[in-house]
């Protein structure tokens, strides 16, 4: 599973660009989204490189994400109580594990948005303008994790 985290703006953006960001889910600097690491979204992501960072989740990261940044539809923060009733997953840890595993998508929880939302990384990013290791931008590997705990 890849963690795909819009960091580029939305000025001078060509079209086919644009459309790629809006099936990703990525509207907005900061937004996170969880895609399985298959070649068609591996293409999409691909094609957006320059506005994205992203790389494989642990299982760790994506519980506490979860546990902090998960919303219902309606914005409000779901509790693991709330989420047995959603989701029918007694934990975060135990729907990490599903998301993980391919069993589950945020997006087939009808009450759950599939957009994660991230706050600015505490110390900031490198850059956004060069791709890693000297800037943000691209495919990151596992270190994705210690971004987004930044991030949290």
């Amino acid at each position: 599973m890849l963690a795909v985290v819009r960091i580029g703006g939305h000025a001078g953006l060509e079209r086919d660009v644009k459309d790629t960001l809006k099936m990703l889910k990525l509207d907005a600097i900061h937004d996170c989204v969880l895609v399985p690491n298959t070649p068609d979204y591996k293409g999409m992501v691909e094609k957006v490189r320059n506005h994205v960072t992203y790389g494989e989740i642990d299982k760790q990261t994506l519980a506490e994400i979860l546990r902090k940044r998960l919303k219902s539809t309606n914005n409000e923060r779901i509790l693991d109580d709330s989420l047995k009733s959603i989701s029918g997953h007694n934990s975060c840890d135990e729907l990490a594990d599903d998301l993980l595993s391919g069993k589950v998508r945020l997006s087939q929880f009808k009450k759950l948005q599939p957009v994660l939302r991230l706050s600015s990384p505490s110390k900031g990013f490198k850059s956004t303008k060069s791709h890693y290791p000297e800037g943000d931008l691209g495919y990151r590997k596992n270190t994705i994790n210690r971004l987004l705990e930044r991030m949290i």
